[in-house]
């Protein structure tokens, strides 16, 4: 089994078309059941641990799956019984079916078990579970003492991770071939608890993969702050929300942190603060290194000309740019082919409501809105939220595994931005994917019950962990 950081992501019609071309090379689809089945069973023999295992089948090929882990099980001397919910209906599950020697019982007589095992419906699935067999797997699942579910739990849409019907929370899930969107997007995510990837052979080319672990280089003996990177704040009428930005920068190891501030606001002393105006914002930035030197502007930005001027400035220079909160409202089809005429990379950091406000409401994928928009806008688009997607104006996309509920809390936002910040001075490898899982990373060592300044002070010790 295969962990889901770093890891290739596809679509129902990318494994379609994965599956095509596995038969196209001398594969079938029985062979292919045949792998996945065997892992399946061999993941579940390890953790049952001897335990009466109940299989619930469906009649295509996610129940041949589930046929097979069966006979594989009872021939390794499992106590295993199945429960389908109709005959076998294609060719592939069928033969599987035909080698269980075992009795059928139909679903609704299904009963408990310590471990079952969900191979109803995989990915594909494209309408809601009938009442009845949603009751039978929600009962039977929370009745177990472990729940697995085969690819994806039932009831799940496989590209947006919406839940067609109701869906009950599982205990682990066992997805053939390679990682699918709805492993990652809530509110399907939130239900599939563990998520372990099993190897059936396929070619797993994809331009979406999950966020892993990023590689930061550390500073060397030749280093000075500067070279570090050179972070600048714009602040505006909440200075609380450009104070945190700049907090965040320092933390995640930024050189010089420069944070332009009419009002005051408690800051660490490292922290170089100046009043705005247009010139002591172009003589801050004169002679700096396009490559090192990224600015931050929208953290309490505010509204008003004020505000659309300090927006102006920051999109008027040609350092790389991370633009949130409030300027995120100034942005327009003009804006955005400026932005494309840029010669330094510039970040958007929406969260749900900005990115309907800006793009649109999302009716589908989170992952394609977010391609959507960064193919729009000509940024990297990081569409916030638990279940955080990057995309890039070359349609790459990365998505973060689950991030931590306790985020949900006035300020996270702005410690993100400036963790970006910092990653784009620094010209990190990634640097909006780096930021993000430094965030999230944070977020995991506080636990519970943390505010944002926590946050950004707990980037020092994960800045010294990468």
């Amino acid at each position: 089994m295969i962990r889901p950081e770093g890891q290739p992501i596809l679509t129902a019609a990318a494994m379609r078309a994965a599956e095509d071309r596995a038969i196209a090379a001398g594969s079938s689809v029985g062979a292919l059941m045949e792998r996945a089945g065997a892992a399946v069973a061999e993941a579940v023999r390890r953790l049952a641990s001897g335990a009466p295992v109940l299989i619930l089948c469906g009649p295509g090929n996610n129940g041949g799956d589930g046929y097979v882990a069966a006979r594989v099980l009872k021939a390794n001397g499992a106590d295993v019984r199945i429960a389908a919910l109709a005959d076998p209906r294609t060719e592939a599950a069928t033969a599987a079916r035909a080698g269980w020697d075992g009795p059928v019982a139909p679903l609704a007589e299904a009963g408990e078990a310590p471990v079952v095992v969900d191979a109803l419906f995989g990915t594909g699935l494209t309408r809601a579970l009938d009442d009845a067999v949603a009751r039978v797997l929600g009962e039977t699942v929370r009745a177990a003492r472990l729940s697995i579910a085969v690819d994806l739990p039932s009831g799940i849409a496989t590209d947006t991770g919406a839940e067609l019907s109701a869906v009950p929370d599982f205990s682990l899930t066992l997805t053939l071939g390679a990682l699918k969107p709805a492993h990652l997007l809530q509110p399907a995510a939130a239900r599939c608890g563990t998520v372990r990837i099993i190897d059936i052979g396929l070619d797993r080319s994809s331009r979406d993969w999950s966020m892993t672990k990023p590689v930061i280089a550390a500073p060397t003996a030749a280093d000075h702050k500067y070279s570090r990177g050179l972070v600048v704040v714009i602040g505006g009428d909440m200075p609380g929300a450009a104070a945190l930005a700049s907090e965040a920068a320092m933390h995640a190891g930024a050189g010089y942190v420069m944070l332009f501030e009419d009002h005051a606001a408690s800051t660490p002393h490292a922290l170089v603060r100046r009043a705005w105006s247009a010139e002591a914002f172009a003589q801050a930035l004169d002679g700096k290194r396009l490559d090192k030197t990224a600015i931050v502007v929208g953290p309490g930005l505010g509204k008003g000309d004020i505000a659309a001027a300090k927006f102006a400035a920051a999109l008027d220079s040609a350092y790389k740019l991370v633009i949130d909160g409030d300027a995120l409202h100034l942005l327009d089809d003009a804006a955005f082919a400026r932005i494309k005429a840029r010669p330094t990379p510039v970040v958007l950091t929406p969260h749900a409501g900005e990115f309907n406000a800006l793009f649109g409401a999302v009716s589908g994928s989170k992952i394609d809105a977010a391609r959507d928009a960064a193919a729009r806008s000509g940024a990297i688009v990081v569409f916030k939220g638990p279940d955080t997607v990057v995309a890039h104006p070359d349609g790459r996309t990365r998505v973060a595994l689950g991030a931590s509920p306790w985020l949900s809390t006035a300020g996270t936002g702005d410690v993100l931005a400036g963790t970006i910040a910092t990653m784009l001075a620094a010209n990190t490898f990634a640097p909006a994917e780096a930021g993000v899982w430094m965030h999230s990373e944070a977020a995991r060592r506080l636990g519970g019950a943390f505010i944002a300044d926590d946050l950004a002070r707990m980037l020092s010790a994960v800045r010294t962990s990468v």
